[in-house]
């Protein structure tokens, strides 16, 4: 009895020099499971930010690309801190519609925008974001079914065969603000007060530029110099590093770079097989992933890979990415008249995806899917 009585009283001594360790944040492990309401919580926590969500597989927070079957293709969506690149369609149809997707769902959920193009104004591409499905997204997708010249006798069985993949591509639900993942309208714009609430930041190359400034043909250098620039500023200035802990509440900065690697940005990696200038674009990729690391960012990121020459140094852009999507077209292609592709207007190929907190990577168990662009909607199928 005095055995545990004396058990008794140490246990009452740990528990209050546990209390009062945990008072003034000394202590080196926290209590599992859900708090008591009402407790002076000053342990660390989960950031919780709109638009976002950790992953189940390994914690690492998740931001949506726009497209829901995408995100689920990539293992939940894509993580905060890294780049995806989208190798573009030979014609830059669909790359550049996934590329406004994430756009709009940073606008949606109030994040901050950083869009670079050299060959379009930002406040233009802003301008033609697609609209969000604010209603029942069941509803529009009935409509895009019926709207096409489909027989009669063939629209139930068709529409059957379709809602048996949604649950695990598509997950038809009604739309909110609050919500991880939206859908959008490809026939309508985004409303202007929505734009106009938004805040974000725009790179255009030729502003950047000076036309006084000399460099070397086809080696635009300072162009990468000047993004890069512009990106660390707004990181750092706005917070995004974490660096300005009296920040009330924390955000996410998207970040969207179009046609990277195009001659418009001052390659030549596009025009020879050996080109000079493949080396500061692959600088320039891993000088970006350094930021993106520590901070709250996330980057989508168009290449027209179909134009590189040197096929190796694909290889190479790839190794600088975390997830690597490539698109491919039918237009123009054999498969275009090919019956067995009738239903789909391209492929969509899972190169990569990243190893987060993991020693192997969240492997898709297709990663070649059809995908097809609708009158509203952009969906992805078996």
């Amino acid at each position: 009895m005095a055995t545990v009585a004396t058990c008794g009283g140490d246990a009452v001594g740990v528990g209050s020099a546990v209390a009062t360790a945990s008072k003034s944040n000394v202590t080196s492990f926290q209590r599992r499971g859900p708090r008591v309401s009402g407790t002076n919580d000053s342990g660390p926590r989960l950031v919780s930010i709109t638009g976002t969500r950790p992953s189940v597989r390994n914690g690492q927070l998740l931001v949506s690309t726009g497209l829901p079957a995408l995100d689920q293709l990539l293992g939940g969506g894509l993580a905060v801190g890294t780049v995806l690149l989208i190798e573009e369609d030979k014609y830059n149809i669909y790359s550049s519609l996934l590329f406004k997707y994430f756009l709009a769902e940073g606008i949606v959920n109030g994040h901050t925008l950083l869009v670079a193009s050299a060959n379009e104004d930002p406040a233009n591409i802003l301008q033609e974001l697609p609209a969000p499905l604010l209603d029942n997204c069941k509803k529009e997708f009935d409509e895009d079914v019926y709207n096409h010249k489909t027989p009669e006798s063939n629209i139930k069985m068709k529409i059957a065969w379709r809602y048996q993949l949604l649950p695990k591509m598509e997950q038809i639900r009604p739309v909110s603000s609050s919500r991880f993942g939206h859908y959008y309208d490809a026939s309508k714009r985004i409303p202007q007060e929505l734009i106009e609430a938004s805040k974000w930041h725009g790179f255009f190359l030729p502003e950047k530029i000076s036309p006084t400034l000399k460099v070397e043909p086809c080696s635009l250098t300072h162009g990468y110099i000047k993004l890069l620039q512009f990106i660390q500023n707004i990181i750092y200035e706005e917070g995004f590093d974490g660096s300005n802990p009296q920040k009330k509440q924390k955000n996410i900065l998207r970040i969207g770079i179009q046609n990277l690697g195009s001659p418009l940005w001052g390659d030549d990696i596009c025009c020879t097989e050996n080109g000079d200038s493949g080396h500061n674009l692959t600088k320039f990729l891993y000088v970006l992933r350094g930021l993106l690391r520590t901070s709250l960012s996330a980057c989508i990121i168009t290449m027209p890979t179909h134009l590189i020459q040197n096929k190796a140094f694909i290889a190479h852009v790839t190794n600088l990415s975390d997830t690597v999507v490539g698109l491919e077209s039918f237009i123009g292609s054999e498969r275009e008249t090919n019956p067995l592709y009738k239903d789909y207007h391209g492929l969509i190929h899972i190169r990569q995806i990243p190893r987060l907190n993991n020693l192997v990577c969240d492997e898709s168990d297709v990663k070649d899917l059809g995908f097809k662009l609708k009158r509203k909607l952009f969906t992805i199928e078996h």
